[in-house]
């Protein structure tokens, strides 16, 4: 916060509560610009508005005329997975264009009477770009800053389309899949979830089998149905983004008529870049490039951007800047991918996080922490292995699924997450999970060894962004000595995979 207000040469701040003047009053000495904060739940916003009783309706229309489009319309600050985050300059251009050919492509999510439910914290760019979007096409807009609030949220408010990171489908889905088991209908929706997916890829395919159509209406009213309902009745649609989805989850909600469009894009790029549209869809990627945006994949594999949605430069920061572009003007998003025939996206890792083993091999860490991170017990993963002799990870529990998937398996439901981290029906489970994930990859690829930390990794302890993805370089600083330890020559580690 005081780098993002000593940067940005910020001079008032706006706070919602108490915890929130809290935070700032910490830095507020190291901030000496900022000379107004105002608290909303305090009445500051009823006090400004009635000081704002006096302007007249020739001022406000002077005020209003005197940006143009290359004007500065915000700074977003990256969110420093990789060190000091800068500060993204997006001009009113950015957004204003953006909206309007994204509110083309996705006219049938934001036709009229759509609705959606924002949960995802404004501080990002795909929050404050859907904002933009939903003025400019006249969709209803409802904030809901608790998830552990969503679902009664969602049946409230009954939106038609939803906004999430992949975490969240995968908690409704891990939700969903533990309270069958609790009433002991386990099995009955691991088997919806299966034909669920297997109807999705037949749609793909072009026909779907008699037998097949015959199970998924019998799961539709078992499960899917009740699902749908759970969600508010009304989603259709629900936009992805920022980390992979796994196409098992796309196709189980495809088949509850709940698409998943998965788009790609970054705080540089207004949000998004590509997304997949009910026109133009295919699970697995991040759809095709919006109208008015490029993209090219270089020689050595990173997606390059250009057009309408690209920002200006980093602030103040002209070296962060020139190194952002390449000779032609493309930005450089660090992401590697590849685009297929058909001109759809897919990412594949992050330049910048590619582990090279001692032996040389390159290993890029979502390929194994996405699949690993979809099993309902487990938090988060974060792979190592930088010139190691082999890939380890780092896991941590979700302490909101564990109790009931504790219980489910015969284990009390109250254990610590320290007590749980070295419980072996716990180890045996994310044992199974990282050697599913191992078969994805080659023998030097996979996981050898793995640690359970006694602790959650969040944005509260600064181990998470807004969106949810690690801080990787802190988690691997902050947890040396235990990472260290799964290289001794006495393994310190509590789990080692066989699975190869």
């Amino acid at each position: 916060m005081q780098w993002n207000l000593s940067d940005s040469g910020a001079v008032a701040v706006i706070v919602e509560n108490s915890d929130h003047f809290a935070r700032f009053d910490e830095v507020h000495a190291d901030v000496p610009q900022v000379r107004s904060v105002w608290q909303i739940d305090t009445g500051d916003l009823d006090k400004l508005t009635a000081a704002g009783t006096s302007v007249t309706d020739a001022e406000i229309e002077r005020r209003r005329t005197l940006a143009n489009a290359d004007d500065i319309a915000t700074l977003i600050y990256t969110s420093g997975t990789t060190g000091r985050p800068k500060g993204c300059v997006l001009n009113h251009s950015n957004f204003v264009e953006l909206a309007r050919n994204s509110a083309k492509e996705l006219a049938e999510v934001v036709a009229p009477g759509s609705s959606t439910l924002l949960f995802i914290t404004l501080a990002h760019v795909f929050a404050r770009f859907i904002s933009v979007l939903a003025v400019h096409a006249g969709v209803k807009v409802g904030h809901q800053p608790d998830t552990k609030l969503l679902l009664p949220s969602l049946g409230s408010f009954k939106p038609t389309f939803l906004l999430a990171v992949p975490r969240v489908f995968e908690k409704v889905y891990n939700a969903s899949e533990q309270k069958a088991e609790t009433g002991g209908k386990g099995k009955i929706f691991r088997r919806a979830a299966d034909v669920a997916v297997a109807h999705s890829k037949a749609l793909d395919a072009g026909s779907v089998p008699l037998g097949l159509k015959l199970q998924f209406a019998l799961f539709d009213k078992l499960v899917y149905g009740k699902l749908k309902a759970a969600m508010g009745g009304n989603v259709r649609y629900a936009v992805s983004g920022s980390a992979p989805l796994g196409p098992r989850l796309g196709h189980f909600f495809r088949s509850m008529d709940v698409r998943i469009l998965e788009g790609y894009g970054l705080t540089e790029t207004t949000a998004p870049a590509s997304v997949n549209v009910p026109s133009k869809f295919k699970i697995g990627t991040v759809g095709p490039a919006l109208p008015g945006v490029g993209l090219r994949i270089a020689d050595d594999g990173e997606v390059q951007v250009t057009g309408i949605n690209v920002f200006q430069g980093y602030w103040r920061n002209e070296e962060a800047t020139k190194a952002a572009f390449t000779k032609d003007g493309w930005f450089r998003t660090g992401d590697l991918g590849a685009i297929d025939a058909e001109g759809y996206l897919t990412i594949t890792g992050r330049k910048k996080e590619i582990i090279v083993t001692a032996a040389g091999k390159n290993v890029a860490p979502a390929v194994l922490e996405d699949p690993i991170r979809a099993n309902p017990i487990i938090g988060q993963v974060v792979v190592t292995g930088d010139q190691k002799p082999f890939i380890a990870a780092l896991v941590t529990l979700d302490p909101e699924m564990l109790p009931a998937w504790l219980a489910n398996n015969g284990v009390q439901g109250t254990l610590s997450l320290a007590e749980a981290a070295a419980h072996p029906t716990v180890l045996a489970e994310v044992q199974r999970a990282i050697d599913a994930a191992n078969t994805l990859v080659s023998r030097a690829e996979s996981i050898r060894k793995f640690t359970i930390l006694p602790i959650e990794l969040t944005e509260a302890s600064g181990h998470l962004t807004p969106k949810l993805s690690i801080k990787r370089d802190l988690i691997l600083a902050d947890f040396a000595a235990e990472i260290t330890g799964m290289y001794d020559s006495a393994p310190k580690t509590q789990g080692q995979s066989l699975a190869h």
